[in-house]
């Protein structure tokens, strides 16, 4: 092993400072977590063998930890395990020694996880499967990286780490698809151009393909399906966590906050039926939750096979493990937490916002002050959470996805939703001392459809996923105008350009925090499939030859005005009040003849919506007009010494800035954005 001899293995050293394997002057310390094991050994693996050519019983046991020191072994040593104890899977235990396991506090793995079906051999057929599992790398790191100062996400861009720069000739081929390629000139200074505060990484742990996509010779693309949670997976981050810090070092040299989005609520075993790779033949009823009455029975309020028991102290203390390990190896700003509803649900098997390990999250030193972000629901009982977090939590904001799809698609009785939106959702999330950045609000997610399939189809088109379109979400608000999908008609495409320019506008003027998946600003589509994470390919890749760039500059100009604008930026929640520094009211809705009135709010089929923002001496107009007819509406004066004027409209997006009469034109499907300004009477009205 690295040059040295090893001389065995004892426990004489006493419990290592810490789980996982840990590298101590002549040796190298090791220790896991079992409770219902009743042997652990320790496997050694030298020269490319793919056998073990060493095992070595850990000798020490305090609890639930096997432990022992390894004299001679070194860093980049290649090691897993092999647990002992009782097969009894009615009784929930499943040790098999005949599969090799991947220790869970594994820091680096020497290949990718890959699905083969001797991986789900039966206990008796004592399949070995030191072949088909990946090693574990003993591993030093330092601990000192430094995240940026506490703060909320502001415009967050959800990034695809493999599918973001696969396509982009601007790419080394051997970097694109993994991290380093993000800290390209070419990727960074366009993310920094949108105006991008948080970049917001898809999962980076180790993942394993689900069993039926093996079968129908299809890859898992989003990397939802991690089998082990600290490990990162080697076809994104060959360079292992100095990469992953390399890149947030390059993030924050720009001003750019990173998180990652973590899926701590299960784990790439899946069901009974799937791969045995780590929690499984370690102990599978420890790490696993099981129905009360059947402990051979997984829990699935996950939807993935099983669901990681993570109200028992051991599992816990490892997703917090994960989590600290990420701030301090590689200086990561917070994480979006996948299925979050999991990380709340308690021994009761219900959720509480008060359970144990969203309470140890927001007491932990080291993670108190990071951003975190929940996505507030499962399929369990009582899955959807949505507004029900605590500070300092943010959640994914559904609601507003919807009710602006839905008002911009025309359906009735609308308006009075979407002011509930844009004024940051205070029916969900104004209570409990929480402020509108707590909802993250998004028009489309890496799960769904693009920004460009909202309005290019009526349907989703999931055939390619082998599961005869039954798969993804049925309702998704969308529409057509007429044509479903790909169209040379130079009139649909430049109705549906316009659509989705309103939907980007209605997303940067709304209260709360506001999140765009990569590739939206400039047009990605999947061709109608609304589930593409089985789609490892050209469908899922974001297309940089065919980048709207107008569209992409739109973008930026609308982070750039919110950005300059306290009045759409405020975190706070509008009253109608004057607020300080300011006698007028913070809010006020309009309609066609000004202030909407009680009898106005009412009226159905209102399509037409006024929305002025005041802040201290900021004020800024919003105007939306789902209508397919232009619209006027009356202007309400400016304060003394200023003018209002013209800064965007969605419709003529090239249109200069002009200064605006007492009446405005509203364009037909569009948002106008109207800003206090100095008085210039140079101007031409609008």
């Amino acid at each position: 092993m690295a040059g040295r001899r090893l001389t065995g293995i004892t426990a004489e050293r006493g419990l290592p400072p810490r789980l996982g394997a840990v590298v101590d002057g002549d040796g190298v310390h090791l220790s896991i977590v079992s409770r219902h094991a009743d042997r652990m050994e320790l496997c050694l693996f030298e020269g490319g063998m793919t056998r073990e050519n060493r095992r070595l019983v850990l000798p020490g046991r305090q609890g639930d930890v096997f432990f022992g020191f390894v004299p001679g072994l070194q860093a980049g040593a290649l090691y897993g395990y092999r647990a002992y104890g009782p097969w009894e899977p009615a009784n929930g235990h499943r040790f098999d020694p005949s599969k090799l396991l991947v220790d869970p506090y594994a820091l680096a793995l020497d290949r990718p996880y890959a699905y083969d079906p001797r991986l789900s051999a039966p206990h008796d057929a004592a399949v070995d499967t030191a072949s088909l599992v990946p090693r574990a790398i003993v591993t030093e790191l330092p601990l000192d990286a430094a995240p940026m100062p506490p703060g909320i996400p502001g415009f967050t861009y959800e990034v695809s780490v493999r599918g973001y720069s696969m396509r982009h000739d601007g790419i080394a081929p051997t970097l694109r698809g993994t991290l380093a390629a993000l800290a390209e000139p070419a990727l960074m200074d366009h993310i920094a151009g949108l105006g991008v505060q948080t970049v917001e990484l898809m999962p980076l742990c180790g993942w394993v393909d689900e069993r039926h996509l093996h079968a129908l010779g299809l890859r898992n693309a989003w990397g939802y399906n991690p089998v082990t949670h600290m490990a990162l997976d080697p076809r994104l981050a060959p360079g292992g966590y100095a990469e992953l810090r390399r890149v947030v070092d390059a993030f924050h040299a720009r001003g750019i906050r990173v998180l990652v989005d973590v899926v701590l609520n299960h784990s790439g075993e899946s069901d009974v039926f799937g791969p045995t790779l780590s929690y499984r033949g370690l102990d599978n009823r420890l790490y696993y939750r099981a129905h009360p009455d059947d402990p051979g029975l997984l829990v699935n309020d996950t939807g993935c096979g099983n669901t990681l028991a993570l109200e028992r102290e051991p599992v816990g203390r490892m997703a917090l493990d994960a989590l600290r390990l990420m701030v301090q190896a590689a200086g990561v700003d917070g994480f979006r937490y996948d299925l979050g509803t999991v990380l709340g649900r308690t021994e009761t098997g219900y959720f509480e916002p008060d359970a144990p390990l969203l309470r140890q999250i927001t007491e932990d030193p080291v993670l108190r002050d990071r951003i975190h972000v929940m996505e507030p629901w499962d399929i369990g009982p009582g899955g959807y959470q949505l507004g029900n977090f605590k500070p300092p939590y943010h959640e994914w904001q559904d609601r507003f996805r919807d009710d602006a799809r839905r008002f911009w698609k025309g359906e009735d009785a609308m308006a009075g939703a979407l002011a509930t939106r844009l004024a940051g959702s205070a029916d969900l999330f104004q209570r409990n001392g929480r402020v509108p950045s707590a909802g993250v609000n998004f028009i489309a997610a890496h799960d769904g459809f693009s920004l460009a399939d909202i309005v290019s189809y009526e349907r989703k088109h999931n055939e390619a996923n082998g599961e005869q379109n039954r798969d993804g979400h049925n309702e998704n608000h969308s529409w057509n105008w007429g044509v479903e999908g790909f169209t040379r008609d130079a009139a649909v495409i430049e109705a549906r350009k316009r659509d989705i320019r309103a939907l980007l506008a209605t997303l940067f003027v709304a209260r709360g925090t506001p999140m765009l998946t990569a590739g939206d600003e400039f047009g990605r589509t999947q061709g109608g499939n609304n589930n593409a994470y089985a789609q490892d390919n050209d469908l899922s890749w974001l297309d940089w030859a065919a980048a709207d760039l107008a569209q992409a500059a739109f973008t930026a100009r609308l982070a750039k005005l919110r950005a300059r604008h306290a009045a759409l930026s405020a975190d706070t929640w509008l009253s109608g009040e004057p607020t300080e520094g300011c006698d007028l009211p913070d809010a006020a809705w309009y309609g066609q003849n000004g202030i909407l009135t009680i009898d106005e709010w009412r009226q159905a089929d209102r399509r037409l919506l006024g929305l002025f923002l005041r802040r201290a001496d900021d004020g800024v107009f919003a105007v939306f007009n789902a209508a397919m007819d232009e619209a006027t509406m009356a202007l309400p004066p400016a304060r003394p010494g200023r003018r209002l004027v013209v800064k965007l409209r969605s419709d003529t997006p090239d249109a200069p800035e002009a200064t605006a009469s007492n009446m405005l034109r509203v364009g037909p499907r569009s948002v106008t954005i109207v800003v206090e300004d100095a008085a210039d009477p140079s101007q031409s009205a609008a």
